[in-house]
This record gives C-alpha cells, structure tokens and sequence, in this order.
C-alpha cells in the first residue's frame, strides 16, 4: 500500500513541476523576494499582491529540481486568497510536517502533503522548504 502512496505523491509532485499556472510575472506586486540553496542551485522569486491582510494573487519564478519547483508551486496555489494569518499557520504546518511531527489538523495543506516523504532524504528536506522560507521572509518584511 505505502509503495502505492508513494507513486501518487510522486504523481502529485511531477504535476505541479509541470504546471505554469502560477509561474510569470505579477505586475502590481507589493511583495517581492528572493531566495535561493546554494547547496543545489535551486532559485526562487516570489511576487505577491497582499490587499488588506489577504495573498490576493501570487506568482513566481525559479529554476532548479522537481521538488523545489513543485512546492513553489504548490505553495502559490495553496496561499491564494489566504490571509497573511493564514498563510503563517500554514507556514508552520509545514515545517512540522518537515519536521515529521503532525501539523496542526485545523490547517489544511492540500497538496503540500504530497512533500512529507521528502524528509526521508534529509538533503531534499531544503528544496521543499526554500519556497515557504522565501515566502515567510517577504510577509515578515512587509509586515515591518
């Protein structure tokens, strides 16, 4: 059953690697930010429009492996329309699913779950997480 599980979180990833729909340019952003892991090359941009409190749309740009591109993806599609409180809640969500320890079951983290067998590979562990910390960096910038 877990091998199953395994291809339809594999599944799940390659889709979203694959996906444009939330990559481009975000004319009107408030938020730009960038971030990258020197260790694999990955590189991420992020563009945000936040309008009272709320990710209104969100759009990036980047480079590097499957997991990275996928979880900047997922992350983008996950935060649309969410609050900044929101998005922090889920932020931490996923750090302790990276964590292997249960997020908080009032979160919904959609796809992103699809990331947890990432921790398996401890080297991996930071290509899934560079999109959330690049995101969290720009929301604790606006935020100041």
């Amino acid at each position: 059953m877990f091998d199953h599980l395994d291809e339809l979180y594999r599944d799940v990833i390659l889709d979203h690697f694959k996906s444009q729909k939330y990559k481009g340019e975000l004319p009107g952003a408030t938020i730009t930010v960038d971030g990258a892991n020197p260790l694999c090359g990955d590189e991420l941009t992020y563009r945000l429009i936040v309008a009272k409190g709320v990710i209104t749309r969100m759009r990036f740009a980047g480079k590097g492996c499957a997991i990275s591109q996928a979880a900047a993806a997922m992350l983008a599609g996950q935060l649309e329309g969410k609050s900044v409180a929101e998005a922090g809640r889920l932020i931490e969500a996923l750090k302790a699913l990276m964590q292997g320890k249960e997020p908080d079951a009032s979160v919904d983290v959609g796809d992103l779950e699809a990331l947890a067998g990432v921790r398996k590979f401890p080297v991996r562990v930071k290509c899934a997480a560079l999109s959330w910390n690049v995101v969290e960096r720009g929301l604790k910038e606006q935020a100041t």
